[in-house]
């Protein structure tokens, strides 16, 4: 795998059978639902609006939404910045999810219906240019691929013209290969599970390649530790860091600084660099973030560092498994 430099790899790529040009970087807009319950602090309106700003006006043409982020308000804080912007820019690619009901739990194809329908309407748009299957793990695999369950109801509003491309984004690893296996997704996104702490989605990124699903990789930073650092942010995937995989941790911590270089472009690079990702997806807050992203994007890296950092053995087992055992 060669190193990530704007010449060779910041040119936009084919995201798999869709045919959509997304740029390597992708806007996560998690963090833009306000949802300290998950991230430890709040994002406000204004906050939101200036960095989705920032994204129109800066050199990325990808950002990734979902029902769920904070219950419709990060897709209707972009959806302002929309409206301001007399609609979806164009070359720019925004996806979304589908979700659950938030409070109920109902996951049926009704719940999927009225998840794409609120999307639309707090967007602003007449057509979502790729959509999610988000989270299935919160049922079973049974229903969500029962007739007139969640991803029939996806390919009914796909026929229907109300979405153009189908995807699945969740948790644990095998449930994702199960549900790329069924052939009827063109994009899957792992988060939390390649980076340079945890490298669980790997089986994932195979069953994608054998099957032709183009791979997007989410939260390289593990939700903040290699990002911020250990003493800024001791979490991994929203959880509290100990034992084994903080020692690791600092491992990788010390190596960087022995090299001068930031831990984040490190962790970045990690997915930038493997050429089966077409995108990394980084969650930002501040519009000052999105320079900062593209700049430990494109950081040299000296060619040493990718063994030693792989010296650490990342782990190989979900780093979330007790949630869905």
């Amino acid at each position: 795998m060669s190193d990530m430099t704007h010449q060779d790899s910041w040119g936009k790529r084919v995201l798999g059978s869709t045919g959509l040009m997304v740029d390597p970087l992708c806007l996560g807009c998690a963090e833009l639902g306000n949802m300290p319950e998950a991230f430890a602090y709040s994002v406000s309106e204004d906050q939101a609006l200036a960095t989705v700003r920032a994204f129109f006006d800066g050199p990325i043409n990808f950002l990734d939404t979902a029902y769920s982020y904070g219950d419709g308000e990060s897709e209707r804080r972009i959806g302002l910045v929309l409206q301001e912007r007399g609609g979806l820019p164009a070359g720019c690619v925004l996806a979304t999810k589908a979700d659950r009901h938030m409070q109920t739990g109902d996951f049926s194809g009704a719940q999927i219906r009225a998840s794409v329908e609120r999307s639309l309407r707090l967007l602003g748009l007449r057509r979502l240019q790729l959509v999610y299957l988000h989270d299935p793990e919160h049922t079973s695999f049974e229903a969500i691929m029962a007739p007139g369950g969640a991803v029939e109801t996806l390919q009914r509003c796909k026929e229907e013209g109300l979405i153009e491309h189908l995807g699945v984004a969740g948790g644990p690893i095998p449930l994702m290969i199960r549900y790329v296996q069924t052939g009827a997704f063109q994009v899957a996104i792992s988060h939390n599970r390649y980076t340079l702490l945890n490298t669980s989605a790997e089986s994932l990124w195979q069953a994608c390649e054998a099957r032709g699903v183009a791979c997007v990789n989410a939260a390289p930073y593990g939700s903040g530790i290699l990002a911020k650092g250990i003493s800024a942010y001791p979490r991994y995937a929203y959880q509290e860091v100990a034992g084994e995989l903080l020692v690791r941790a600092q491992r990788l911590e010390a190596i960087c600084a022995r090299h001068n270089v930031p831990i984040a472009a490190a962790a970045l690079q990690f997915s930038m660099r493997d050429p089966r990702i077409i995108s990394t997806i980084v969650g930002m807050s501040k519009p000052e973030r999105l320079a900062h992203t593209v700049a430990l994007a494109q950081q040299p890296l000296p060619e040493e560092i990718w063994a030693e950092l792989a010296s650490v053995a990342p782990a190989t087992e979900d780093p979330e498994e007790h949630r869905w055992a």
